[in-house]
C-alpha cells in the first residue's frame, strides 16, 4: 500500500514521482504526505523527513540532521 492509496482524497499528484531516489516510495505514508496533511512547519518537516529516511539513505549524517533541526525548534519555541 503506498501513501496515495492511505490518502486516495488528496490532491497530492506530486507524491507519485521522487527526484533522486527512491528512499520515500517504499514508505506507507511519505513524509511529505504526513507533513503536508498535518500543516507542520519547515523544521518540523524536515526533523521527520532525516528521521524517516536515515536507514535507507544518510544514516548517521540524517540523524544529526535531525537533531539539528529539533534544536532550531527548541530555540525558536521555548527559548
Amino acid at each position: 500500500m503506498t501513501s496515495k492509496d492511505l490518502f486516495k482524497d488528496s490532491n497530492y499528484e506530486s507524491l507519485e514521482k521522487q527526484i533522486g531516489g527512491k528512499h520515500y516510495r517504499n514508505m506507507k505514508i511519505q513524509p511529505a504526505h504526513f507533513v503536508n496533511e498535518n500543516k507542520l512547519l519547515f523544521a518540523e518537516g524536515n526533523a521527520i523527513k532525516y528521521i524517516c529516511r536515515h536507514s535507507m539513505k544518510g544514516k548517521e549524517e540524517d540523524i544529526k540532521k535531525a537533531i539539528h533541526y529539533l534544536e532550531m525548534i527548541l530555540e525558536r519555541d521555548y527559548s
